[in-house]
């Protein structure tokens, strides 16, 4: 397929620099662009790959505008990155879409369960008892939705997600454990979407909580009864155990932990690979890994962390007994 390039701006906006009766057949990064394709620039550090570009096209912020000229054609907007998302969007609403059902009949669904006629489920999804799924919500193939659980409208859940899978409770008894059952649900708002693979637990007593415009990443687990607030967005991997709160508009860094009953505030940026291990109250920037060295180095400086302790101990008992020397 192709778009025009003055087709795009029409619908888009934008101030455009070049033909507007040339065709794009394709999106694509500045390094591997052809003369039939549109980039974007999204960083100024990146403007050597823009002097080299093939690119037809190349969305530009209005600093990089005078560059970008002397390349050859640019569409100058005051976000490169978000107006290239919306060509992404605009690009598959020009696709030919194959006509499916819209609920696909290896898809089980409970007659006790809601459905909303414009809600689209793909192969192989399971949808349990009393669960409700909004309109223009889409599950991908081999989706559980578990019972009583809800997802709100424009939500995108992709493939082999679990919603409302059991949370981990378990009481000991005499070197055994006694299972807790999982009496909540797990209530999911709108424009929410979930990558592949990802289990959301269904709440202990109360519902686990996920609200309007979150993204998750594949692979991520969320505990029971975790609340995460509007906006918020977690890569990869990352894990927040049960009865944790976290803000809206916070991102989470791909592999990272938040440990159980924490609170992060609004607008706090977990680093990848970090552990958070207390509460969160200010917002900003946050990272706990341990530097990456040679395995040599690197043992050293663990053993030197051990005795952190009690090297503490002593500078301050030095501490003191400068103190009591400098007494008249």
């Amino acid at each position: 397929m192709t778009l025009r390039l003055g087709s795009i701006v029409e619908v888009l906006g934008g101030e455009l620099h070049g033909d507007a009766g040339l065709n794009i057949e394709g999106l694509s990064p500045l390094e591997t662009a052809t003369p039939q394709h549109l980039s974007f620039l999204s960083h100024p550090k990146y403007q050597s790959q823009l002097a080299a570009s093939k690119a037809a096209c190349v969305i530009v912020a209005p600093s990089m505008r005078a560059v970008a000229l002397l390349r050859g054609a640019c569409i100058v907007v005051d976000q490169p990155y978000l107006y290239f998302a919306r060509v992404t969007q605009l690009w598959k609403k020009s696709m030919a879409q194959a006509v499916r059902p819209l609920v696909h009949p290896s898809a089980v669904i409970d007659a006790e369960a809601f459905v909303h006629p414009l809600a689209r489920i793909g192969a192989l999804c399971v949808i349990e008892r009393g669960a409700r799924i909004g309109a223009d919500t889409e599950l991908k193939s081999r989706v559980t939705v578990g019972e009583n659980c809800v997802l709100g409208e424009r939500c995108l859940v992709h493939s082999g997600v679990v919603i409302g899978a059991d949370g981990f409770g378990f009481a000991p008894n005499a070197g055994a454990w006694e299972k807790i059952e999982q009496l909540g649900a797990v209530h999911i708002g709108n424009d929410v979407e979930i990558g592949a693979n990802t289990c959301i637990d269904r709440g202990a007593l109360q519902d686990t909580i996920i609200e309007d415009g979150v993204k998750l990443d594949n692979l991520i687990q969320i505990g029971h009864n975790v609340r995460v607030g509007k906006h918020t967005a977690m890569a990869g991997c990352a894990g927040v155990a049960g009865s944790a709160t976290i803000g809206s508009h916070c991102t989470i860094g791909g592999g990272a932990i938040v440990l159980g009953h924490l609170v992060l505030a609004d607008e706090v940026n977990i680093s990848a690979a970090t552990v958070v291990t207390r509460s969160i109250r200010k917002p900003g920037h946050y990272t706990g890994m341990f530097p990456l060295d040679e395995n040599a180095a690197w043992e050293k400086n663990a053993a030197s962390l051990k005795q952190l302790h009690s090297l503490r101990d002593r500078i301050r008992a030095l501490e003191d007994k400068l103190k009591t020397l400098e007494q008249p």
